[in-house]
């Protein structure tokens, strides 16, 4: 698989529009996801998250592997994009749940999903930005620990305190709301 993302890196590096369009179908849902998970809001995470491949394509003939993925790049990207889109931003609302998951036909376990959601998304406003970030990139775009800490730009060893730290917390938030 590395090889395989290595080699559509190289080719759309040199101009390959359908290399690039395979590396985008490959990682759009992932990178949606985090974008969602810090904007707040659906339709914003779509324009933010194609705002995130524009800038790729744009820099990827200054793009040099340094590293076993090409992710950390593309989610460092994406990171910057969010940063400056809340900056221009003063209120973040909530992502909502079908959106989210729209194969579930299940009305029943939708609700369930959504009472969930709702409860880890009001407790996660309370982490500090890093653990948010943390979560984001962890758990909704499902980086490795080491993709994690790259695209951070942090240690293994911070990703995995501020991973311990954040989990800890939401569990702390979400058993008080469960008890209060």
């Amino acid at each position: 698989m590395q090889d395989q993302e290595e080699d559509l890196v190289r080719r759309a590096q040199k101009g390959d529009n359908q290399a690039f369009a395979q590396l985008y179908e490959a990682y759009f849902v992932r990178v949606y996801r985090y974008v969602a998970i810090r904007v707040g809001d659906a339709t914003e995470a779509e324009d933010v998250t194609e705002e995130v491949f524009l800038k790729a394509l744009s820099a990827m003939p200054a793009f040099r592997w340094q590293n076993p993925s090409w992710a950390p790049w593309l989610f460092r990207i994406a990171h910057n994009q969010v940063v400056d889109h809340l900056r221009q931003k003063s209120k973040i609302r909530s992502v909502s749940l079908p959106q989210l998951t729209q194969d579930d036909p299940d009305p029943v376990c939708l609700a369930e999903l959504r009472m969930t959601y709702q409860d880890v998304t009001a407790a996660a406003k309370r982490l500090s930005d890093a653990q948010r970030q943390v979560i984001a990139l962890r758990f909704a775009s499902q980086l490795s620990l080491a993709e994690t800490a790259r695209a951070l730009g942090k240690s293994e060893g911070a990703i995995k305190a501020l991973q311990h730290s954040a989990l800890v917390a939401l569990r702390q938030i979400l058993t008080e709301k469960k008890n209060g």
